[in-house]
């Protein structure tokens, strides 16, 4: 059964198209820069590379660019779309009303649509992934794959903020949760090289990109995690500020910044980028830092201290942690940053292999030492192979057509 995974967001669209059970990628690629003139469709298929300059006006445009490209002669991996069996999609914010992935319906449309006012960068080029394939090919069920999922079995004392209680009851504010399946996937992964069930581990899952979330997952299930109501809250990011007082953003209010300006200061101008003044990119910051460049060393010591404290934190709420997992393009690659994360934690039972860790990049690889009472994994995220897999149990009995029957 192929399925064809699908992550939107409002300036590019990633796709996958997997052959299932086996998991195999027969094709991958993205189209980025959406809404520009020299926008650009890369398409990878059979150690060959395709690319196309193109303007590509919004998402439901880009797709029809994806959808097409797979079915070309040239290049496509597929004779006709009917050839698909799924569609999975990555969806951000499920809200209450989700607590897995689920078959699109008109229902789960409603939903998306409903939640967009909690994600509204992310719920609405989710669901215009969704009608785009709805429109060419209508008969090919679709998945919903939501990042809040995972963190649904959160207890009411870790998601309730000290709000008026009647501010959850009207606008549902309360902590979600998001990364859920980069964090799902890799305590999974965790428990297996372990040689556990799924839910048998206690394991703290540290998603580092560009954006930061951490993880208690007890038992299997997530039962606290650093970004709260927005992906703004946790420990800080490549322009996102993390946990501040929020009487900052009341104080900057008086001395003239509107909220179109907080917003902006926050999301934009803040965490790694707006202490170093020189960039999000922690490549960059660690060069700039051997080099002296001191507000770039502040930026990466706030960022390890406050991964550190999260750490810390969430073994207290454990009891027994049993491993620890880096992931993301900074948890998988960042050598140095690990290290000082992991510093002077033996009291926890944490302690690197200072050697294994340093040679280690992107790789499934455990980096602790042999006498660390918590085991310490590098595994690379894949959140495409775990929709995929959802997608696959939840459509599997569609038996996809018969390329001699489909394409006439």
């Amino acid at each position: 059964m192929k399925v064809l995974v699908i992550n939107a967001g409002s300036s590019s669209v990633k796709y996958y198209l997997y052959d299932m059970p086996q998991a195999e990628v027969l094709v991958r690629g993205s189209v980025e820069r959406i809404g520009e003139k020299n926008s650009e469709l890369a398409h990878f298929f059979a150690d060959k590379t395709y690319t196309q300059q193109t303007q590509v006006k919004d998402v439901e445009d880009a797709m029809e660019l994806v959808l097409e490209t797979l079915v070309r002669e040239d290049v496509g991996v597929i004779k006709c779309l009917s050839q698909i069996g799924g569609v999975g999609h990555r969806v951000v914010h499920g809200g209450e009303e989700f607590t897995g992935s689920v078959v699109v319906d008109e229902a789960v449309i409603t939903s998306i649509e409903k939640f967009a006012d909690l994600a509204p960068l992310h719920n609405p080029p989710n669901l215009a992934g969704i009608r785009a394939v709805q429109r060419r090919v209508p008969d090919v069920p679709q998945v919903a794959c939501f990042d809040t999922a995972f963190h649904s079995t959160i207890p009411e004392v870790a998601y309730m903020y000290a709000l008026p209680y009647e501010l959850y009851e009207k606008y549902h504010i309360r902590r979600y949760g998001f990364h859920g399946v980069s964090h799902r996937y890799v305590a999974r992964r965790a428990a297996a090289l372990m040689g556990r069930e799924k839910y048998d581990i206690n394991v703290i899952t540290c998603h580092l990109g560009n954006g930061c979330s951490i993880t208690a997952v007890k038992k299997g299930r997530s039962v606290d995690t650093s970004m709260g109501f927005t992906p703004l809250e946790g420990v800080p990011m490549g322009t996102r500020s993390g946990d501040l007082d929020p009487a900052i953003l009341f104080y900057l209010g008086d001395k003239g910044y509107d909220v179109n300006k907080l917003k902006t200061l926050c999301n934009k101008q803040s965490g790694l980028f707006g202490i170093s003044g020189a960039s999000n990119d922690v490549r960059n910051l660690v060069e700039l830092a051997e080099e002296g460049h001191e507000r770039a060393r502040l930026a990466i010591d706030v960022f390890c201290y406050r991964i550190k404290k999260y750490i810390g934190a969430y073994a207290a709420v454990l009891g027994v942690v049993d491993a620890v997992v880096f992931t993301g393009g900074i948890g998988e690659n960042a050598v140095y940053l690990r290290s000082q994360i992991c510093s002077d934690m033996t009291q926890i039972g944490i302690e690197l292999d200072l050697a294994i860790n340093k040679e280690t990049r992107a790789t499934e690889t455990e980096i602790s030492a042999d006498d660390s009472r918590v085991a310490v994994f590098v595994i690379p995220t894949n959140e495409q192979a775990a929709i995929a897999n959802d997608t696959y149990e939840l459509t599997g009995q569609n038996e996809p057509i018969a390329s001699e029957q489909c394409c006439g």
